[in-house]
């Protein structure tokens, strides 16, 4: 099969599922439909408002049974959807930018975004020698293998004009991140600015223990972690969808206006979570990660389409992808509550 027909069959496919949600009502998604989905971490505050959504009956009230398993990075999510391990992914939007070029037949696609702001950085301890990105070169950064600023990592070297394979690369356990970073074992650690700061935090350290290279400083304003589903979800069962995210919506929006009890929908998933460091976290990840401008106009979850096709179109380049996706094989709106219902504020 050549790629420019499976384009226009999923073109097609998506079109169907509109002209369908523009006729249905809106009543509940059929009962007892199983929704697994993978999270792009282990259980902690910023997830609080998905399991609000479970613990205030968001989900059953759409006739949805949703499991939801802890993850191992934003870019790990894509693959375990496209391979149809789970149904529904909270991951990065560009990990599924790069696998629509390489291989649009698995690629999944993203129906809400909510990390509206690049959270990508490289994180060095606050003496460190390294104040820009160019001091970079010679020395050994580390992260989780699936971390999405370590996968985002040859994009940036592209957009700063630097030569990363002079840039040594250790992979390392989420869980020893900082720990190695402040013990000088590497020079500088991948991650997202606010999962590194609280983890620090979490350590003992202060803040200012920690500095951050943001990738956004640089160039890659970029959307950061979606929802993203499978395409045979988009076949076979788009009322599922549409359920899903409005109960994902009121969950978002309860916990926005509730953070406490955000945090303790989390806490009853893992109890060893320190409830205030991941109300703080909740906070920030509002603040930093879901604030853009944009929101105030569009609604958290929909996207700018010129800003989206910037961040494909640089994918595509600084990675020398084998082609450039159509937006509409990225992210789709389709499945969205109404804008008069989600959320425009800013934080």
């Amino acid at each position: 099969m050549t790629i420019q027909p499976l384009r226009h069959v999923f073109h097609a496919l998506i079109a169907g599922c509109v002209l369908a949600l523009a006729s249905a009502s809106v009543t509940p998604a059929s009962a007892d439909t199983k929704l697994k989905m993978v999270l792009n971490w282990k259980y902690q505050g910023p997830q609080g408002m998905f399991f609000l959504a479970e613990d205030l009956g968001y989900f059953k009230a759409e006739g949805l049974d949703v499991t939801m398993d802890q993850g191992n990075g934003s870019g790990a999510a894509v693959p375990l959807v496209a391979n149809g391990t789970y149904d529904v992914g909270f991951g990065d939007i560009n990990a599924l930018i790069e696998m629509a070029a390489r291989k649009p037949e698995d690629a999944p696609i993203a129906i809400a975004v909510l990390y509206n702001e690049p959270p990508f950085t490289i994180a060095v301890k606050a003496d460190s020698p390294i104040k820009t990105p160019q001091d970079l070169v010679g020395k050994t950064l580390g992260g989780p293998a699936n971390d999405g600023a370590l996968k985002l990592f040859p994009a940036f070297c592209n957009i700063i004009k630097i030569d990363c394979s002079k840039i040594s690369i250790t992979n390392l356990a989420p869980n020893l991140r900082e720990q190695m970073l402040m013990q000088g074992q590497v020079d500088g650690v991948f991650g997202y600015i606010n999962t590194i700061r609280f983890s620090a935090r979490n350590m003992g350290l202060d803040e200012t223990a920690v500095r951050f290279i943001p990738y956004g400083d640089y160039g890659l304003d970029l959307y950061s972690n979606s929802i993203i589903v499978s395409k045979k979800l988009v076949a076979e069962n788009p009322s599922a969808l549409q359920g899903f995210l409005r109960a994902i919506n009121k969950g978002m929006i309860a916990a926005i206006k509730d953070p406490d009890a955000a945090i303790a929908s989390v806490a009853k998933r893992e109890p060893l979570i320190k409830k205030a460091l991941d109300r703080a976290l909740f906070d920030a990840t509002l603040k930093f990660e879901m604030n853009h401008p944009e929101m105030t106009k569009i609604g958290l979850g929909d996207v700018d389409p010129d800003r989206l096709k910037r961040s494909i179109d640089t994918l595509v380049s600084v990675n020398t992808l084998p082609r450039t996706p159509a937006m509409s094989e990225i992210f789709t709106p389709a499945f969205l509550p109404p804008l008069a219902d989600r959320w425009k504020t800013a934080f």
